[in-house]
Parts: structure tokens; C-alpha cells; sequence
């Protein structure tokens, strides 16, 4: 819990970052961190705020262009370049002894959830990619499904527990006689009303399974009650029943099999009946039952099955295979991708250390330090690794303006492992484009924000000694 409003600002940030595009959380910090540093010789020359931070966006425009310059375009569906940028992600991480499997799990599970919506492409991990954890077995057994699972069994043990090619109905409604909003009090004066009165009950139930057993679905799914007198009706037609599935689940199974989510069954259509399943089938995974929906035609929709040794195992592979997803996510978006390691970020430096020369007045100076500032994410990748820092930035900015002079695209940057300069393209160590652009954004805009403000009254009182 941070009081300090400069701070929590900087919390923001990372929060911002993370929602966003999922990754470079810490870059953010450390780049925002980094350019506040450089504007206060600025501020103890009297240098006015709003002149250095005119000086920043400039600053940000041209770090904007250079990245767009030095983009490569990447094709989605390139498995090879798309499994070294995941590759990239999580190779530091826990779950990197499994690396292939995961990098082609995230690959699988992103694009299968890739839907058009009026030009443009919409992936909803969050809703559509659902991670299910189930304690046993070993991290080789995870998979993603071609269809969804949900962890329900049949309402009643006489029903089918295996269907090939079913037709699936979702309702929204309850399959029970209703009961009244506010309290009823019934006088019965007649042995035979209270009979009516049952009958009535039956009869509304009956028509309700009646509306449904026209369509002859196959499996009826509600995220309501079914009632026992129901569940007589559906049996004897043949048909499978689920009850109470969470709203999340119904609507992944709608968009697995192609079904429509219907609110009341006088209302159910034929094209309402889901056609795309291949494969329904209830199966014990552990101590507990879980309905697969397989063998779907084009499913839009996806379970991601874990399994490992512990509960902790679990959590960190989820977390490690949401980080991998919202990579290839970006890059869908966006397919472009942008080299790692330092590399683009002293790229930018150089190019704006040249471009600077060009403004005029005092606002070069703010102009040149975003360039200065950007050499913080090499520098801090040759200190982690142990290297002599001074040595390997001076080398890599060599290297980088000697190809700024000659026109040409460089692509050498600190390599994580050993410390040394090295060439990223050959090391496959990419990063995506809208990552790269975000964190930059992101880190220059809420710098200048932080410089414009004047003074901060706290409204804390002090504690009497």
C-alpha cells in the first residue's frame, strides 16, 4: 500500500501495461524511472516543465518512427519465427523444460480463438481460451482440446454418456415449474383442486420438455434448474441433460459448437441447435467427472487442460502459459515483431542521439536525454548478467552507429546468458512490435505527466508527538 501520489502513479503504470499487452511491466518502470532522472538537471538549470516535456514527445514521435523502420513483418501462421518469440518469453521461466510443448500449446490456443468482427480481429483469451487445472498426472499430459470441457456430470445416471456427432441445444431458463416472486397463500375449499393444481404444475413442465423434444437434440444444457419430473421427460426422449453450468462455460460451448444461447423454449429454432461437435463424452479425470465436447468443426472456442504434481506446479505453469498467450495474442493484433536483447532500444538511442543535432533551442537537450534514457534497458541487461557494463554499451553503440552511418539495419544486442554482444536475429530473440511501442509510449507520457505537476498537497494530517 503506497501514500507517495508520484508513486502510485508509477503502480498505475505497470497495471496499465500489464492489461494492455500482457508483458514489459518492468521495462515501463524502469524507462519512466529513467527519463524523470534525466530531466532534473533540466529542472535545477530553471529549465521550464512544459519546454522539456515538448522536447519528450518530439523525442517520442522520432523513438515511434525508428521502430516502425526497423519492424519485421511476421506471418501469423510461420510457426518456426512464432515459437522462437514465445520461445523468448518464457525461456527464463519455470515451465522452460517444457518449452516446446508450451510454446505450441499458446500458438494453438490463441489461434483457435481468433474471430473476424467487421475487418478487424478479435482474440479473447480471457472468456474463450479457459485454463482448467486438474491436480495429478504430469505436465507431459497437458494439452489444449479441439473443443471445450466443463466440469459437470449427466443429471440423470440413466442417460448417454457418449455421443458422436450430437446435436446440442443451450438454454438460459429453468427446466422447473416456477415459483412465485412474492409469498402465495392458496385456501382449498376441494379435494379435486388440489390435484388441478398438481396437474397444472406437471402439465407446464411437460409442455416445456414437449418444446424442447421437437427439435430432438441430443444434449439440452441450462444454466438453471431441471427438475425431477424433467429429467423423466428428457430420459425417456434420449436425450442428456446438464444443469446449473456457469454462464462463462455455456457461452464457450456456444461458440465450440456453433449453437445459440436460447432465453425461453417456446422460442427454439432449428438453426438454434449446435451441429459442430464431433464427439460428447463424460470422463473421470482424477476423483471427479468432466464432459468433454471434442472433435469440433472449426471450434472458436478452447479448454486448456493442465496437469502436474501439485497445486503449485499448476498456478505457475497457468501463469507462465498466460504470459506465452498474450504474446502471440499481440502479434496477431499486430504482426510485427521488433529484435530483443537491447537491441531496438539502443537502436533508438543512436537514431535519436543523430535526429537531435537537428532541433534547435533548448529543447535539443530533453530531445537527446529520451535518447540517453533509452540505453538504461542494455545497461541493465549487462548488469544483471555480471559483465563489465561500461565495455559492452560502448561496444554495442559502436556497433549500432556505425550501422546508423552506413544506412543499414543493425541487430546486435546483449545476450541475457553470457553478457556478450551478440546477434539477435541468429539468436532468435525477438519481441512483439506492440509491446515495444507500448512501453515506450507508456513510460514518455506518464514521465511528462509527473513533470507538470507543480506541487502535491497532502491531505494527511500529522500525528501529535
Amino acid at each position: 500500500d503506497v501514500s507517495r501520489p508520484t508513486a502510485k502513479s508509477m503502480i498505475e503504470l505497470a497495471r496499465a501495461q500489464d492489461e494492455e499487452v500482457g508483458d514489459g511491466t518492468t521495462s515501463v518502470i524502469i524507462l519512466a524511472g529513467e527519463v524523470l532522472a534525466m530531466a532534473e538537471p533540466f529542472l535545477r538549470r530553471n529549465i521550464h516543465p512544459t519546454v522539456i516535456v515538448g522536447g519528450y514527445n518530439r523525442a517520442l514521435q522520432e523513438a515511434l518512427e525508428i521502430c516502425e523502420k526497423i519492424a519485421i513483418d511476421v506471418d501469423v501462421r510461420d510457426t518456426k519465427i512464432m515459437g522462437k518469440l514465445v520461445e523468448s518469453c518464457i525461456g527464463t521461466k519455470f515451465s522452460s523444460r517444457w518449452n516446446e510443448k508450451m510454446v505450441q500449446m499458446a500458438l494453438d490456443a490463441v489461434l483457435r480463438v481468433v474471430v473476424d468482427v467487421g475487418g478487424r480481429k478479435e482474440v479473447d483469451i480471457k472468456r474463450y481460451a479457459k485454463v482448467e487445472k486438474i491436480p495429478g498426472g504430469e505436465i507431459d499430459d497437458c494439452k489444449v482440446l479441439n473443443g471445450v470441457m466443463f466440469n459437470k456430470d449427466v443429471t440423470h445416471s440413466k442417460m448417454r454418456r457418449m455421443i458422436k456427432n450430437p446435436r446440442i441445444l443451450l438454454l438460459d431458463c429453468p427446466l422447473e415449474y416456477k415459483k412465485g416472486e412474492s409469498q402465495t397463500n392458496m385456501e382449498i375449499t376441494e379435494e379435486e383442486d388440489w390435484n388441478t393444481m398438481l396437474r397444472m404444475e406437471e402439465e407446464y413442465i411437460e409442455n416445456m420438455c414437449a418444446e424442447i423434444i421437437a427439435f430432438s437434440p441430443d444434449i439440452v444444457i441450462t444454466e438453471k434448474g431441471v427438475s425431477d419430473l424433467a429429467q423423466h421427460y428428457l430420459n425417456k426422449a434420449n436425450i442428456t441433460a446438464f444443469r446449473r453450468l456457469r454462464k462463462t462455460d455455456n457461452n464457450r460451448v456456444a461458440r465450440a459448437s456453433g449453437a445459440t444461447i436460447v432465453s425461453r423454449t417456446d422460442e427454439i429454432q432449428e438453426s438454434d441447435i449446435g451441429t459442430g461437435c464431433g464427439l460428447f463424452e463424460v470422463r473421470k479425470v482424477g476423483d471427479e467427472y468432466f464432459t468433454f465436447l471434442e472433435e469440433c468443426k472449426d471450434p472458436k472456442a478452447c479448454t486448456i487442460l493442465l496437469r502436474g504434481g501439485s497445486k503449485d506446479v499448476l498456478n505457475e505453469v497457468e501463469r507462465n502459459l498466460q504470459d506465452a498467450m498474450q504474446v502471440v495474442r499481440n502479434v496477431v493484433f499486430e504482426p510485427k515483431l521488433l529484435l530483443g536483447g537491447g537491441c531496438t532500444e539502443m537502436a533508438v538511442a543512436c537514431g535519436l542521439a543523430k535526429a537531435g543535432l537537428k532541433v534547435e533551442g533548448v529543447m535539443q537537450w530533453p530531445y537527446m536525454a529520451v535518447g540517453e534514457a533509452m540505453e538504461v534497458i542494455p545497461r541493465t541487461l549487462a548488469q544483471n548478467c555480471g559483465v563489465s557494463v561500461v565495455r559492452a554499451i560502448t561496444k554495442l553503440r559502436a556497433k549500432h552507429n556505425t550501422a546508423l552511418e552506413s544506412g543499414e539495419r543493425c541487430v546486435f544486442g546483449i545476450n541475457g546468458v553470457t553478457g556478450d554482444v551478440d546477434d539477435m536475429e541468429k539468436n532468435g530473440l525477438y519481441e512483439p512490435y506492440s509491446v515495444k511501442i507500448q512501453t515506450i509510449k507508456t513510460s514518455i507520457e506518464s514521465a511528462c505527466m509527473i513533470l507538470r505537476i507543480d506541487d502535491i498537497v497532502s491531505g494527511s494530517k500529522h500525528s501529535k508527538q
